[in-house]
């Protein structure tokens, strides 16, 4: 599970902006507070040290724009980080209507827009 959620992290956290700058530190020093699963999904809560820098609006903003093809699971896995007051919250990820798999033996990312991610709708999220 966890090596699932630090490539979706990657993923979701990766690109030349601020913002997705200063949510990589958060991440980098995070740790896993609490997980979990609703049948259908999960949600990891991170704790952040105190002394984290914050994004420059420290407001509350979710976006996902990476989805995976799993073993087990038909219709595919999407991903939604929330942040809260300018700090990582929670990473929830969720089927489309089928239940979690019990375990994870492979996955595949990608970005919903295809081979290129759309940074332009992305910061939109948090400006």
């Amino acid at each position: 599970m966890e090596s699932l959620e630090k490539s979706v992290m990657a993923m979701l956290l990766a690109g030349d902006d601020a913002v997705l700058g200063i949510l990589r530190q958060q991440f980098d020093a995070s740790w896993i507070a609490n997980r979990e699963f609703s049948g259908a999904g999960f949600f990891t809560t991170y704790g952040v040290p105190a002394a984290s820098p914050l994004t420059p609006s420290k407001r509350n903003f979710s976006f996902g724009d990476v989805g995976a093809v799993m073993d087990g699971v038909r219709d595919g896995v999407g991903f939604v980080l929330h942040v809260k007051d300018g700090l990582i919250s929670c990473l929830e990820g969720y089927t489309y209507d089928e239940p979690w798999p019990e375990t994870i033996s492979s996955f595949s990312l990608s970005y919903l827009t295809g081979d290129k991610r759309d940074m332009g709708a992305l910061c939109k999220k948090w400006t």
